[in-house]
């Protein structure tokens, strides 16, 4: 018998395996590797591409990431209402000597009825005669219209009263009512039923009495309103 070389003598055999094909050629490459390589740069595309879009956003969402610009929108102006004395038992005062100076100049404000809690509009005129010191100077009256809801209007403008009330013989302001044209003359005084006398008399108009009278005091340089009539 011939001798077997000493290298293969002792070599085990490698068992076969159903469905397992023997060893691959050491010239053949494995299958696997390229897809590692293949999903390692699809990797790195991809990352390289999130990249590029952080540092550079699409025009759209530049724009929404800028500051919107803002628009300075003005105050509204303040109430004028608000601005006016508000008298009440606590605090009546509602213009000062000085305020009412001149002969015709006039202060608007509020006073606070005490039976239903509402601030009514008023007026208080500086009248040509008297004395600045003297209540008899002045003539405070609520703009609210005796009877109606008119509110009535202080009207320094004589060509307001020609033009508007067709007042023709105004020489100096009146106190007027926008809905019936009644005038009332601040100079004049009405008789009412009792005896009773107040300022306000009508010159024109079909209204039955003179304006709601509005009692002041005078303390010191403070004109303070007392109550309504």
């Amino acid at each position: 018998m011939p001798d077997t070389p000493p290298s293969t003598r002792y070599k085990a055999a490698m068992p076969t395996i159903p469905g397992v094909t023997g060893a691959s050629k050491s010239g053949r490459k494995n299958p696997l590797l390229a897809l590692i390589i293949g999903m390692l740069v699809l990797g790195l595309l991809v990352l390289l591409g999130s990249l590029w879009l952080t540092r550079h956003p699409k025009p759209t969402e530049a724009a929404h990431g800028e500051a919107t610009p803002q628009i300075d929108v003005p105050s509204p102006p303040a109430d004028p209402a608000t601005l006016l004395a508000h008298a009440t038992e606590a605090h009546p005062e509602i213009a000062s000597l000085a305020d009412l100076a001149k002969a015709w100049s006039s202060v608007d404000f509020f006073i606070r009825n005490n039976l239903t809690g509402e601030n009514v509009p008023a007026t208080i005129i500086r009248l040509p005669s008297g004395s600045p010191g003297a209540m008899t100077g002045y003539w405070a009256f609520s703009r609210v219209a005796p009877y109606g809801s008119c509110q009535l209007e202080y009207i320094s403008d004589l060509a307001k009263l020609r033009k508007d009330y067709d007042y023709r013989k105004a020489s100096h302001p009146l106190v007027g009512n926008p809905c019936s044209r009644t005038l009332y003359d601040p100079l004049k005084t009405a008789n009412l039923p009792g005896n009773v006398w107040i300022r306000g008399g009508i010159v024109q108009g079909s209204d039955i009495r003179p304006p709601l009278g509005i009692e002041i005091k005078i303390q010191g340089q403070e004109i303070l309103a007392i109550r309504s009539e």
